[in-house]
């Protein structure tokens, strides 16, 4: 009861500002203001079954779909959420933009042979530093809008490899080699998967997962992730 009271003063003194911009007020319960949920720079991939997103995998690894949410350039305002989403303690951004996205998937009829959706796992020590896992808080969102189960332990990381962010894209398909393993094989056999991440940047990282996907009798992947870099 104090705490409702008291709601209407805090949001007065410490406002809920955008999480892109901010700078504006965001609608109750959004984490994005307005003018940023029209502005940010959708990809609108979901609506084409080739386009820039599965160009990236031509020739490297089979996918059935690929798309983005939105496209992200430094200092840019998807940027931003990115980071914050991975650095700040802000799962709610993976989670809302996830539900954002797989809401856009799930009235494409080419998305709808999704069985299940795949998070790229974070390795154990990560986890614990950062107390959640940005792709699956993400691949959460994705699952939820979509209406399909969610297998956060079908992939595992079995090295605590180096972030990829300043790294080239021979360097990135270097320092994910060996890194991740399947974690319940037996479950993914036969199915339709839709393997999720934070963003694509050479696409090493989504390669080798799905390679290990496809790898499976009867398996089939499609990926998404919250951005995708502008080039």
């Amino acid at each position: 009861m104090i705490h409702h009271l008291l709601s209407p003063l805090l949001d007065l003194l410490y406002p809920r500002l955008c999480l892109a911009c901010s700078s504006d007020l965001p609608p109750p319960n959004e984490i994005l203001c307005v003018r940023c949920q029209y502005e940010l720079p959708e990809t609108r991939q979901w609506l084409q079954v080739e386009n820039a997103f599965t160009e990236v995998f031509w020739g490297r690894v089979p996918i059935s779909n690929g798309a983005a949410l939105y496209f992200f350039s430094k200092t840019g305002r998807v940027q931003h959420l990115v980071h914050q989403l991975k650095y700040e303690n802000k799962p709610e951004i993976g989670c809302q933009l996830g539900q954002r996205l797989g809401w856009e998937l799930r009235h494409q009829t080419h998305f709808q042979i999704v069985e299940v959706v795949v998070p790229v796992p974070l390795h154990p020590n990560k986890y614990k530093t950062r107390g959640y896992n940005q792709a699956e808080v993400f691949g959460r969102g994705v699952a939820t809008a979509m209406e399909l189960p969610l297998w956060p332990t079908a992939l595992v990381r079995t090295k605590n490899s180096m972030s990829q962010t300043r790294k080239t894209r021979q360097d990135r398909a270097l320092n994910v080699q060996q890194v991740f393993a399947l974690g319940e094989p037996e479950r993914l056999v036969g199915k339709h998967v839709l393997l999720v991440d934070d963003v694509l940047t050479t696409g090493a990282t989504l390669e080798t997962c799905a390679r290990l996907i496809t790898s499976l009798p009867g398996t089939k992947v499609s990926l998404a992730t919250l951005a995708m870099a502008d080039d």
